[in-house]
């Protein structure tokens, strides 16, 4: 049996509404897809480019004078909040634009090392591994958050069906 919005007054009234928005022009704010899914992109943007950052680094533990390079998370977040691009600096002509760099990417910043090693390597392979695990963390919980949002959404368009 389909369902029937008629039967259930409170639907009725919000189709009512939205349909009645809507032939005005005017949207209602809970149409605004941008302000529902803007936090979960920054979120996994920044987990993403902080994901390559630590990739290199980890590929590079041998490299002699790899500097480690890492974001500062919540800068990130505050940095894209304030739609303040911010990229990495090039310090040479010639240098190749990261991932990043094409504006709403966090800053890289080196690391300082708490231990130098004789090589000037300053990748520190525990660290490295726990930044992953907590940038996945992130990653699968802003996913999670997001379905979850994804699924209220079908359920307020389609009467819960």
């Amino acid at each position: 049996m389909p369902y029937r919005h008629d039967a259930d007054p409170t639907v009725a009234r919000l189709l009512h509404f939205t349909f009645q928005t809507i032939a005005e022009g005017v949207q209602p704010m809970s149409l605004d897809v941008n302000k529902v899914f803007a936090p979960h992109e920054r979120v996994l943007t920044a987990a993403s480019q902080r994901m390559e950052l630590l990739a290199a680094n980890i590929a590079n533990a041998d490299t002699p004078n790899f500097k480690a390079r890492d974001i500062d998370f919540r800068a990130a977040m505050q940095a894209a909040d304030q739609d303040t691009p911010v990229t990495l600096a090039a310090t040479h002509p010639g240098h190749i634009k990261g991932p990043d760099a094409g504006g709403g990417g966090a800053q890289a910043l080196y690391r300082v090392p708490e231990q130098p090693s004789l090589d000037g390597n300053t990748v520190d392979a525990q660290k490295e591994s726990a930044a992953v695990a907590e940038t996945a963390t992130r990653y699968q919980a802003s996913l999670a958050l997001l379905d979850q949002r994804i699924r209220g959404l079908r359920a307020a368009i389609t009467g819960g069906r």
